[in-house]
């Protein structure tokens, strides 16, 4: 755990080396809007749009004119907790988050960028689970299930592609880095 400074304020949190360093398990994407997730072995990501082949890179996401994200993320730890309400029996990429990463908690990637691989992206926010979740997966229990753990939407800081396996990568400037 980070060394805390404050529970109020965690983005203030001074995070171990450890913490800043994981691991890109899961990649997905969706053509357009309400369709299934498809898992990709490897991805180009796109400066300034997204994913290649993806609802939100192409402009067709659902949410795209009020609270579209480039790219999401969240973390098998946060799936882990949804499991505690049988989202192991749900479809795969049932959580409609384009990146899967182990290793680097949530709170650590808040207002910094992460490398994947030989991409860099820029946290843009955290992402909670919506109702649309619940109409496209699991009626009343799939939102519920994430809790407060429905990953966070980042940006494309610059072109590349990124692989399963990857490794990811905290970057953090400043006084308030890994210690």
């Amino acid at each position: 755990m980070p060394e805390k400074q404050s529970r109020l304020f965690s983005w203030l949190n001074t995070w171990r080396p450890d913490e800043c360093r994981g691991q890109l398990r899961e990649i997905y994407i969706a053509a357009a809007s309400g369709d299934a997730m498809q898992a990709l072995d490897a991805v180009d990501c796109i400066r300034g749009r997204g994913l290649q082949g993806d609802r939100y890179a192409s402009g067709c996401g659902h949410w795209i004119a009020t609270d579209g994200c480039e790219v999401t993320l969240i973390t098998r730890e946060e799936l882990a907790y949804a499991q505690r309400f049988g989202a192991g029996q749900w479809p795969l990429g049932w959580h409609r988050r384009n990146l899967v990463v182990d290793g680097i908690p949530v709170a650590a990637m808040r207002r910094h960028r992460l490398r994947i691989g030989e991409v860099e992206f820029a946290f843009h926010r955290l992402r909670p689970p919506c109702a649309y979740l619940d109409r496209l997966v699991a009626p009343g229990c799939a939102a519920k299930a994430l809790g407060k753990g429905g990953g966070i939407g980042l940006r494309v800081c610059r072109d590349g592609r990124i692989r399963c396996g990857d490794r990811v990568e905290l970057i953090i400037d400043g006084a308030n880095g890994a210690r």
